[in-house]
């Protein structure tokens, strides 16, 4: 019985992890943008109430666009991610819509990539969504 609940919380974890493209935006580095200015920022999933400016999140500049985000007031506004590249994690916050994978702020790219974002422009990281609570949310 252990080895089939062993067995199946593997199973989720890695059906729940996925590959994803990341690239940064320094437009997320900015400490003193207003959250009026994403698609998380109000509506009853709405971030702005509770977090005016980007550098108000626990975890900035942990933070930037996801593709779960699919526009204003998105239930996954707010999601919590971890993202790993070359066996570094970060986790960050999603308060925008993105086309596809992530947008990041440079800095939190920077520590995924050590320092190597703009070299780099764009990673594939594997990506597992995870509990708000890792993002200090």
């Amino acid at each position: 019985m252990q080895f089939i609940v062993a067995f199946m919380s593997l199973f989720i974890f890695f059906t729940l992890a996925s590959a994803d493209t990341v690239r940064y935006d320094t437009a997320y580095d900015k400490a003193g943008q207003s959250m009026d200015t994403v698609s998380c920022s109000d509506g009853p999933n709405g971030l702005a109430r509770r977090f005016p400016t980007f550098g108000s999140l626990p975890d900035f500049p942990n933070l930037g666009a996801a593709a779960a985000v699919a526009g204003w007031n998105s239930p996954s506004c707010g999601s919590c991610w971890q993202l790993t590249y070359n066996g570094v994690s970060i986790n960050v916050v999603a308060v925008d819509h993105a086309d596809s994978g992530f947008n990041i702020a440079l800095e939190a790219m920077n520590t995924l990539t050590d320092g190597q974002a703009e070299f780099l422009g764009t990673v594939e990281a594997t990506v597992t969504r995870i509990d708000a609570s890792q993002c200090g949310l």
